[in-house]
Formats: C-alpha cells, sequence, structure tokens
C-alpha cells in the first residue's frame, strides 16, 4: 500500500471518460453521461469482490462509517464497543450521529479482546465494532458469538483491511455492515472516498437515501423526489469514483505483491531472537499492508524503532506514542473537547476514557512497531531492506 504507488494508464482513462462527460455528480444528468455511471459501476464490482448483495460509496471511511451506523438505526444513547487502537475516525463517526464510544482492550492481534467486549456490554450497548487495523482482524467468531447472544450489531471497520480474508469470507463481509476507505493511503484509492457494504436489503436503502440528503431516488427527476427521513450530504464524485474503477480492478494484483513483499521480510526477521509477530487468528489473511512485530518490552521497541529509522529504514510506525491512532494521546476524546456542546446523551453516558486502565492495551501497543508493507519497491530493495532490519534488531536486542 498504498495504490497511488502505481497510479497508470488504467486510472487515467477512467477519469478521461468522466471528464469527457462534463458530467462530475453522480446523480442525474442523464442525457449528459454518455453511459457512464462510475458510482454505479465502482459499487457493482465492489459486490462481486466482496460477495455481497449491497454496496453504497460514499465520500470518505469516516462518512462509511457514520452512514453504516445510521442506516441500522443506531442514534443518540447507544453504546458502540470499539478498540483502543485504531483512526480517530472510528469515534468520530459514533459520536457524529450521537452515540456513545466505548473504549476497550485489545490483545495480541491489536484488535478487540472478545473477553473486553464481553465486559463492556451493557443494555446500552447497539454495535460492536471491530477495526481491522493494519490489514488483519479480530477474533470475528468470538465477536459474532457475542453478538448473536445479545442481538448487537457487528460492523466492520475494515477501512485498512481490503483484500484481507476471514475462513474464506472477504473481511467487510461478514458482519452485519462493513466499512472501507479509499483516501489516498489506502491500499485502492480515489483520491477520497469510501464505501459500505451489506446484505440486508433495508440497509443499503438507508444508506442509499441518508447519504445524499434523504433523496428516495425514485423516477428521474430528482427535483421531484420526495425525502422519507433526514438524511445529509456523503456522495462521492464520478471523478473519485473514477480511480475507484480503475484500481479495484488492480486489487488482486496489489496484494499479491504486498504478500510478496511482507514474506521476504517477514522470513529475516522470524531468524532474530527475541521477535515476534501480530496473532492473525485461525482461517485469517492479513492482505499484508503492514507486517506487525513484538519487541520484549517497550524500552527495547523505543531503541528499535529509533535505531531502524537511523538506519534509513522508513515506514517504522510506533503507533504507542501516534496522536491519531491510540487512545493515549486522545485528549479531546477524553475530555469531550467539541466546538458546540455535545448532545446530552453523549455527556450524560461517555465512559471515563482518561481514568480506565487499559494496561492491557499498553502491554501490546508499547512492544509494538508496525512496519509498512510498500507496491513500489523492487526485488532489489526489498531484500536490502529485509537484511538491514534484521541486523538492526539483532545488534538492538543484542545490546539489550
Amino acid at each position: 500500500m498504498p495504490g497511488f504507488e502505481l497510479f497508470g494508464d488504467q486510472e487515467r482513462e477512467e477519469v478521461n471518460k468522466v471528464l469527457d462527460t462534463g458530467v462530475l455528480m453522480r446523480y442525474g444528468f442523464d442525457g449528459m453521461r454518455k453511459g457512464q455511471w462510475k458510482a454505479l459501476e465502482l459499487e457493482a464490482a465492489l459486490c462481486r469482490r466482496m460477495e455481497v448483495n449491497h454496496a453504497q460509496l460514499v465520500s470518505s471511511g469516516t462518512a462509511a462509517l457514520t452512514v453504516a451506523l445510521a442506516s441500522a438505526g443506531v442514534g443518540a444513547g447507544d453504546e458502540v464497543i470499539m478498540p483502543t487502537f485504531t483512526f480517530v475516525a472510528s469515534f468520530e463517526s459514533v459520536l457524529a450521529i450521537g452515540a456513545v464510544p466505548v473504549l476497550v482492550d485489545i490483545d495480541d492481534t491489536l484488535t478487540l479482546d472478545p473477553k473486553a467486549v464481553a465486559a463492556a456490554i451493557t443494555p446500552r450497548t447497539k454495535v460492536v465494532m471491530p477495526v481491522h487495523m493494519c490489514g488483519s482482524m479480530a477474533d470475528l467468531d468470538a465477536l459474532k458469538e457475542l453478538c448473536d447472544k445479545h442481538d448487537i450489531l457487528l460492523i466492520e471497520d475494515a477501512c485498512q483491511a481490503i483484500g484481507g480474508t476471514y475462513k474464506g469470507k472477504p473481511l467487510g463481509s461478514i458482519g452485519d455492515l462493513g466499512c472501507f476507505s479509499f483516501d489516498y493511503v489506502k491500499t485502492i484509492t480515489c483520491g477520497e472516498g469510501g464505501a459500505l457494504i451489506t446484505n440486508n436489503e433495508t440497509y443499503k436503502k438507508h444508506a442509499d437515501h441518508y447519504s445524499d440528503h434523504g433523496h428516495d431516488h425514485v423516477g428521474n427527476d430528482r427535483g421531484a423526489e420526495s425525502h422519507p427521513f433526514l438524511g445529509y450530504n456523503y456522495r462521492i464524485s464520478e471523478l473519485n469514483a473514477a480511480v475507484g474503477v480503475a484500481q479495484i480492478k488492480r486489487l488482486d494484483d496489489f496484494i499479491a505483491i504486498q504478500k510478496e513483499h511482507y514474506s521476504t521480510i517477514r522470513k529475516a526477521l522470524a531468524g532474530v531472537e527475541g521477535v515476534t509477530f501480530r496473532r492473525v487468528p485461525e482461517g485469517g489473511e492479513e492482505n499484508y499492508s503492514f507486517l506487525n512485530i513484538f519487541l520484549p518490552d517497550e524500552e527495547m521497541a523505543r531503541k528499535a524503532h529509533k535505531a531502524l529509522s537511523e538506519a534509513g529504514i522508513d515506514g517504522c510506525f510506533y503507533w504507542f506514542d501516534n496522536n491519531w491512532h491510540y487512545i493515549k494521546k486522545w485528549d479531546h476524546l477524553k475530555k469531550a473537547t467539541s466546538l458546540g456542546k455535545l448532545p446530552q446523551d453523549v455527556l450524560d453516558n461517555l465512559p471515563d476514557h482518561e481514568g480506565a486502565d487499559f494496561s492491557a492495551s499498553d502491554h501490546w501497543m508499547g512492544r509494538n512497531i508496525s512496519v509498512l508493507i510498500k507496491l513500489g519497491w523492487d526485488q532489489e530493495t526489498v531484500a536490502s531492506r529485509a537484511s538491514t532490519m534484521a541486523e538492526v534488531l539483532e545488534t538492538v536486542l543484542k545490546a539489550g
């Protein structure tokens, strides 16, 4: 990742088809389109690739999460359980609809710990939202069992994991809804964009209307359409969708390249005593966008991260100190800091994330280094990178 590394003639061709029509909006202007409906084309391609009945394109991954939650009837005061390691968009989407994010510990999958989820369920819990960070998944069978037992929705935030699978099923297709991001640094990109997928016809209908100001899209006169419920503007443009039309055709090639690069580096690091790897649940396959390793302790991880950077190995992330991806620095969430007053349901029910004990998450995040896998590397670059990383880590670990 990301897909922009391999932009080429395919993307330009699809964008030029839209530019040739002059119609950049996904709805209306039928007579001017010359048969070009890129958003519809990409939605159909997503349904085929993700093995689902319905897809709805929107303007971002954040929009996909927001629309998915709203489409399933999640609203004021409902609780959504999610992991401490995610991107801020996950809880932003929950707050945007007046619901309450409840963050719980991760385990060695770097995603939701089912035991922590079980302990956090209350009568107000409406959704469990596993976030497939860095291309791999949670223990989805265990989470689905919990959701079925308590009649809770399972919504997959697969924004970083397109192309991964669990027991043969594409990530995003296992829950009641799944969400993807197609922003500029994702495995496939639209520049900006996102999508939700589902097999539930009602959720699809809701998403279609909600993401376009509540328009019901009945008939061929946009000005005469009715509005069965309130909606907002989360539309994607035809230009963005056109890029995605080209990129999704290349997804399997991208995953294959990532897997080859990932495997080369993992093989080199597997021989380094003291380095272990993130657990991928049995039956799961990553999308190979990141290789996640654990060092013996936080001090060693910090030393290793610094040494890798000094050795010229870019793209190594120490998420434990990251502003965007780990709860430790989310003061704006902990203190409920907002430009305007938050809904009373949120203010009354937001957990005390500031005072909570997330030491179980700290145990894994403090020891983790996440290595970005790039599409644009050649074999010589990958081999050199793997060798250098192994040497650096061996040196750090031997020095203690």
